[in-house]
Parts: structure tokens; C-alpha cells; sequence
């Protein structure tokens, strides 16, 4: 341990940080969600509309889950080239 320990600046986080955080949060909630009720009714429902319900209730999460993946690769710069 050093008998002299310089002083590090902790920054501290905005109000508007945390609020931002927890907006993130109702997306991925409602996506489980709809995952559960898709899980639930395949399972329980065999013929009819629970069949297209759940089919429904599982492409949804799915195709947001791809668009989001698509839309961040796209943004992402290549490292194709050696740019800097």
C-alpha cells in the first residue's frame, strides 16, 4: 500500500443518466412478455388460433431481435481498409 495515495475524481452521474436507464426498460419487458404468452399458448393451445397466436407472439421478438442486430451492424464502421 502506498503511503501517498493520489486523490481520483469520481464523476458523478447526471439525473437524467438514470432516467434514461430506466426507460430502456419497458421494451425488453414487453418482449419477454410476449415470449411467455407465445411459449404458453403453443404449449396449451394446439389447433386454431392458439397456433396462430403463438406463432405471431414468437416472430415478433424475433424480427425486432434481427432489425436491432441489422441496424447496429450497419452503423458499426468497417475495419475493411485500414482506415484510422
Amino acid at each position: 500500500m502506498n503511503a501517498v495515495s493520489p486523490e481520483i475524481p469520481v464523476p458523478s452521474q447526471p439525473v437524467s443518466a438514470s432516467r434514461h436507464a430506466v426507460a430502456v426498460w419497458p421494451w425488453p419487458i414487453a418482449l419477454g412478455l410476449l415470449t411467455i404468452f407465445g411459449l404458453l399458448s403453443a404449449l396449451l393451445g394446439q389447433h386454431g388460433v392458439w397456433l396462430a397466436l403463438s406463432w405471431a407472439a414468437l416472430s415478433i421478438p424475433l424480427i425486432v431481435t434481427v432489425a436491432c442486430v441489422l441496424r447496429a451492424w450497419c452503423r458499426t464502421p468497417s475495419v475493411k481498409g485500414g482506415q484510422s
